[in-house]
């Protein structure tokens, strides 16, 4: 019997640079749920998605999980480490993972509660092709060709501005000339999430950039429904009820609530807990209406009919009265303090604190040493700025175990670091390698933005010479579905995070943004709703600004006193071997006599040296001991030499390192010698003249007695 390769089903996506994108399905994976495989160029992305048929018990959530791997060999790669095997995540990979999730999330059905998991493996890559900007479009594709209830498809693409003009998911080389660089996720209709980095523009470029992104993603949208129509399994949807409700128990929970909820959302309590116990004791109340034993029964379907009541008579509370959850008004920000240099043994310090939310920030300044290397399969290099952001759970009050490092951490710090990358100064100005590290210890919204702000205030502090100041403000929306009637809060809550319909981070300096991060939960998010929020969050932003330049202004006219130094010197690469020495043998003499780090570099034509110490004298010594390295003997100078070996005609005296010249016997004194040991021995300090260098065989001619008084009478020269 022959064995048949089985045809797929494809579908293809022209790009608009013409390039062309092919979506295959039915061949591989197929006891997946759904599995597709991406291809662009050399470029194959693997999705699948599977679900389980039932919900386990009690759950009244969406358990999804999102997982990007990037296989070594997709690149012809070892993977990193004593293993020789991928390991944990990156963060790259925890990032683009995040960017799928967020994505896909809100697209499922609200009462569809099966564990479902999504995986996107890069299986084949190439150095110029970007992968992330696909990752999405392969999961969305994969779900749409399963049997899995989604109300999508949406698609993912990178919208770059390079030279002014907009491109989508432009090559890895380019973007270093791009002044904007977002990754935009959207249905046919809306946009769902935004994410990326700007260097300072207008609100303006903004909003045409996520038009431009719009655009392209319809496209890959429209060929996703075409290719799901060619699939048997892709409709109908699987059926399923995940949900048992009570409506009877709903309209007794909403009778009883909804006003006493509306009056405590309009009250403007500014006390995140004492605000939340109210809350709970109008729903503990209803509870307290009920038999023993109903109670018991139904108290998960009461909570679950309580927060709906809580959301509408929050929502309805800020639509109607115009006033939030802690008593602000809509562009109102909650009161903000910062102090600078609150911790003195590092090398900057800064406090933000925004209302209910504090982030206790380092800077930390570092040597070459330090830089953090980037291994992945694609993206490879190393980073001199790192951001790191950590979220305990004391922060909000609550009491559980700490388990590493959480996606969640990783994206606000991405988010952060991004924000301020741009004001970061370039590595002529700026030796050090940076590491900022944000603890938040109080949280009630807006944490990743009071990074930003408190990191601005620790690299002021801690002398770096930044740009310009940046801060960040978190944007909220509360929307009727009436295109009229919406609100759009700055600066928002946890709660209004939570109950609202959009989280819209915006970062930047006076001049313009720097980083956003958006995501959207409702359908019908107009684009003048978005320059609103835009241009809310600027006046926010400039509000913030003026109140951190009330702790600093301008960066330390010099590093604090225990920071470590680093000056550069440049030299020509010739010399990078004599600087290091057999096995490193001189420049570890050096480091170890002048009590200095040294690290070299070679830049095309030229070596690039640090010399690190908090001593300033020790700097200087290290940089003479350099000096004499790379000089260049001159015929009539004077040297102080070392005799290094001593022969019946002479001695071998080292005037600079690593450069003997002859010191003839007839050259030492102006009597006439028997022996040179009559006056040197080896590893003597000797003072000689440089008389001559051998124009065929490039050896020095030293004389000592030139530097010595001639005898009266002597007329030999």
């Amino acid at each position: 019997m022959t064995n048949m390769i089985p045809q797929g089903i494809k579908q293809e996506i022209s790009l608009p640079d013409g390039r062309l994108v092919t979506i295959e399905t039915g061949r591989l994976a197929k006891q997946a749920d759904g599995a597709v495989v991406l291809t662009i160029g050399k470029t194959m992305l693997l999705a699948t998605v599977v679900s389980a048929k039932e919900a386990k018990e009690d759950v009244d959530f969406l358990p999804l999980s999102v997982d990007y791997k990037e296989k070594f060999a997709a690149t012809g790669k070892f993977p990193g480490g004593f293993f020789k095997r991928e390991g944990r995540p990156s963060d790259y990979e925890v990032l683009i993972a995040r960017l799928v999730d967020r994505a896909l999330r809100p697209l499922f059905p609200d009462d569809y509660h099966a564990e479902t998991q999504v995986v996107i493996n890069l299986i084949s890559g190439e150095n110029d092709v970007a992968p992330d900007a696909f990752a999405a479009l392969a999961a969305s594709s994969a779900l749409m060709v399963s049997d899995i209830p989604f109300n999508g498809p949406i698609s993912e693409v990178r919208v770059a501005r390079i030279n002014g003009e907009f491109v989508i998911n432009p090559a890895i080389s380019t973007l270093e000339n791009a002044d904007l660089d977002l990754m935009v996720a959207a249905t046919i209709d809306n946009i769902v999430m935004v994410e990326g980095e700007c260097k300072e523009v207008s609100e303006a470029v903004m909003l045409e950039a996520l038009k431009v992104a719009h655009d392209a993603i319809k496209t890959h949208c429209k060929a996703q429904i075409e290719l799901a129509s060619k699939v048997e399994k892709a409709s109908p949807k699987r059926e399923y009820c995940h949900e048992v409700n009570d409506e009877d128990l709903r309209n007794a929970v909403h009778e009883f609530s909804y006003n006493k909820c509306y009056a405590l959302a309009v009250e403007g309590n500014p006390d995140k807990h004492a605000r939340a116990a109210a809350f709970e004791a109008v729903r503990d109340a209803f509870l307290e209406t009920l038999s023993e034993e109903e109670r018991a029964e139904k108290k998960g379907l009461v909570k679950r009919y309580f927060h709906d009541v809580e959301k509408k008579a929050v929502r309805d509370a800020i639509l109607n009265e115009r006033i939030r959850l802690d008593g602000r008004k809509l562009h109102e920000i909650r009161p903000i303090w910062c102090e600078v240099d609150y911790l003195p043994s590092t090398h900057g310090s800064a406090i933000f604190t925004r209302g209910e939310t504090q982030s206790l920030v380092t800077v930390t300044l570092g040597t070459k040493l330090d830089e953090q290397t980037i291994d992945g399969a694609v993206f490879e290099g190393t980073s001199n700025f790192m951001l790191h952001y950590n979220f305990p759970s004391f922060s909000t009050g609550e009491a559980r175990p700490s388990r590493g490092v959480s996606r969640r951490e990783i994206g606000h710090g991405n988010l952060a670091e991004r924000a301020l990358k741009p004001m970061i100064p370039n590595n002529e100005e700026n030796p050090y390698t940076i590491r900022v590290v944000s603890d938040i210890l109080e949280s009630n919204g807006s944490s990743s933005m009071a990074s930003v702000c408190g990191g601005t205030l620790a690299l002021l502090d801690a002398g770096v010479k930044i740009k310009k100041p940046v801060a960040g403000i978190a944007m909220g929306l509360i929307s009727s579905g009436s295109p009229d009637k919406y609100a759009v809060l700055s600066d928002i809550l946890g709660d209004e995070d939570h109950l609202g319909d959009m989280d819209f981070k915006v970062t930047g300096t006076r001049d313009g943004i720097t980083a956003c991060q958006m995501d959207i939960k409702v359908d019908g998010l107009t684009y003048e709703i978005l320059e609103q929020a835009l241009e809310q969050a600027r006046l926010g932003r400039l509000h913030i600004l003026n109140e951190m330049a009330k702790a600093i202004t301008q960066p330390r006219a010099d590093y604090k006193d225990h920071v470590p130094r680093i000056e550069k010197m440049f030299v020509d690469k010739e010399f990078i071997g004599a600087i290091i020495g057999p096995g490193g043998k001189i420049i570890q003499e050096m480091q170890r006599e002048t009590n200095t780090t040294i690290v070299i570099e070679e830049k095309g034509e030229f070596g690039v040296i640090d010399i690190v110490s908090a001593n300033k004298e020790s700097i200087e010594l290290a940089k003479a001991r350099i000096r004499a390295i790379v000089a260049v003997p001159e015929v009539g100078e004077e040297y102080l030499g070392t005799v290094k070996s001593i022969l019946p005609f002479g001695a071998f005296v080292e005037i600079l390192p690593g450069k003997d010249g002859l010191l003839h016997i007839s050259e030492i004194e102006w009597r006439r010698l028997e022996t040179v040991e009559s006056v040197l021995k080896v590893g003597d300090k000797v003072k000689v003249k440089l008389i001559g260098i051998d124009a065929k065989t490039n050896k020095m001619k030293l004389s000592r007695k030139v530097l010595l008084p001639k005898p009266e009478g002597d007329k030999k020269m």
